[in-house]
């Protein structure tokens, strides 16, 4: 299996892109020791539609162009579940184990993601009922990948 981050728009320099390549580096490190193939980063443009609906619906065409065909489709939305990072883990476990090809998590940009896409999406995950600026969700995203591969691999990083 392959992990796919999916995301609209780029990191500017600074210190959460920093911190994304942190948690990105260890993410590809331990990826292999898991059975997940890859990890890869595929960011696609914002869009520059006047109308917030129009540029939901712009930035879903783009991320389902994106997304390979065969893909679990976890998109990151306020109105999700909360999984616990243990349930994350498991949910990962199970799509490899079951060779499913890619596993593909998607961050909307800064209008978040169209209702067509949530319903298109094979899961819907929250980091909760706050809404996160989209810098800060990637490396979220990121560290909870990386925590949740350090799980399968019984690996001492976390500690609950």
């Amino acid at each position: 299996m392959r992990i796919v981050l999916i995301c609209v728009g780029r990191l500017k320099a600074g210190p959460e892109r920093e911190l994304f390549g942190r948690y990105f580096k260890r993410l590809t490190e331990i990826a292999r020791g898991v059975g997940i193939a890859s990890v890869d980063l595929c960011e696609v443009d914002e869009s520059r539609a006047r109308r917030p609906e129009d540029r939901r619906e712009e930035e879903a065409a783009s991320i389902i162009a994106a997304a390979p065909a065969d893909a679990c489709l976890v998109a990151l939305d306020e109105r999700g579940l909360s999984p616990t990072s243990e349930k994350w883990a498991d949910d990962i476990r199970r799509a490899r184990d079951a060779a499913q090809p890619f596993y593909a998590v998607v961050i909307g940009g800064p209008d978040g993601l169209s209702a067509s896409l949530r319903a298109k999406a094979n899961k819907v995950v929250s980091f909760g009922a706050m809404t996160w600026p989209h810098q800060l969700a990637r490396v979220m995203a990121t560290e909870q990948l990386y925590r949740a591969l350090s799980i399968l691999s019984g690996h001492p990083y976390h500690r609950a």
